[in-house]
């Protein structure tokens, strides 16, 4: 069983660190970055609603956004940015 401080990537191609790094702004979709982790949209923004995505989030007015090189972080380390982050 994986522990829930592990954030397993997605393995679709779409969502790789080398596809993100070459095609991502400086930040990206929740519903994106929730794939990219291997979860479900309403899960990534429910992770979000609790303060738990295992990256960085930006809320800009009425948008959430994720920030790409939090994103590729921890997808490189398998372990999320924050210590009060579990998935």
């Amino acid at each position: 069983m994986q522990s829930q401080n592990n954030v397993t990537p997605n393995i679709d191609s779409q969502y790789s660190p080398s596809h993100i790094r070459t095609t991502w702004g400086g930040t990206g979709s929740v519903e994106d970055a929730s794939r990219a982790f291997g979860f479900s949209r309403a899960k990534g923004y429910d992770l979000v609603r609790r303060g738990e995505f295992p990256c960085r989030v930006l809320r800009i007015g009425r948008s959430t956004r994720v920030v790409t090189t939090s994103l590729l972080r921890v997808l490189d380390s398998g372990e999320p940015e924050y210590s009060n982050a579990h998935v």
